[in-house]
């Protein structure tokens, strides 16, 4: 494991206990933004990064259980956190590496991703990663509950212009890993990028 995995697993071990406490209310944030990916019943869709497994619920509830749900993580105790607040019922949960997942080629309909960007060590390949794990024409949905600027905020930081979630930097990263950027929304309440996996 890289030392920038083993920083992102350590950030997260130490906070895994007590994670969805510090953000109760997020609850409905991460409802709209699986709405917005526009998941049918029987799809199959990966939780990349799923931390807690907040998005479990409403991903399930999206492709009902004709569908797959997957939730992927690096940090154990994250995953852990989610066995206890009974998410592993939505969802099959899985401990994999976004740079090397133990998914076959096209195996999925759609890649849902909250507070992951951030957190990659190596952007453009690892979202290559994800877009190996689905299908041409597959969606993925980059998500947060609050936009940019509110997080920069609340992390005691500014915005700059080489932020890599900024529109102007995330398009042209999506398309060299893949992707198309098809929505881009960044206000204080929430941010989300969605893409469509190109051939």
């Amino acid at each position: 494991m890289s030392d920038d995995h083993t920083r992102v697993r350590e950030f997260f071990t130490a906070r895994a206990g007590d994670w969805d406490q510090r953000f109760p209310d997020d609850g409905p944030a991460y409802a709209a933004a699986v709405a917005d990916l526009g998941l049918r019943a029987g799809d199959r869709v990966l939780d990349a990064g799923c931390g807690t497994g907040r998005a479990l619920p409403p991903l399930r509830a999206a492709v009902g259980d004709a569908g797959t749900v997957v939730g992927a993580d690096l940090t154990p105790a994250m995953l852990e956190a989610a066995v206890r607040a009974g998410r592993d019922r939505a969802g099959r949960l899985l401990l994999a590496d976004v740079a090397r997942l133990p998914l076959r080629d096209a195996s999925f309909d759609a890649v849902f991703a909250a507070g992951l960007v951030s957190h990659l060590p190596d952007p453009a390949g690892n979202l290559r990663e994800l877009a190996r794990v689905v299908r041409s024409g597959g969606l993925l949905a980059l998500f947060h509950p609050i936009g940019r600027a509110a997080l920069a905020a609340r992390q005691g930081r500014t915005l700059t212009p080489g932020d890599l979630r900024a529109e102007a930097n995330l398009g042209p990263l999506l398309v060299r890993s893949g992707w198309r950027m098809t929505a881009y929304v960044d206000e204080d309440a929430r941010f989300l990028a969605l893409a469509v996996r190109q051939p």
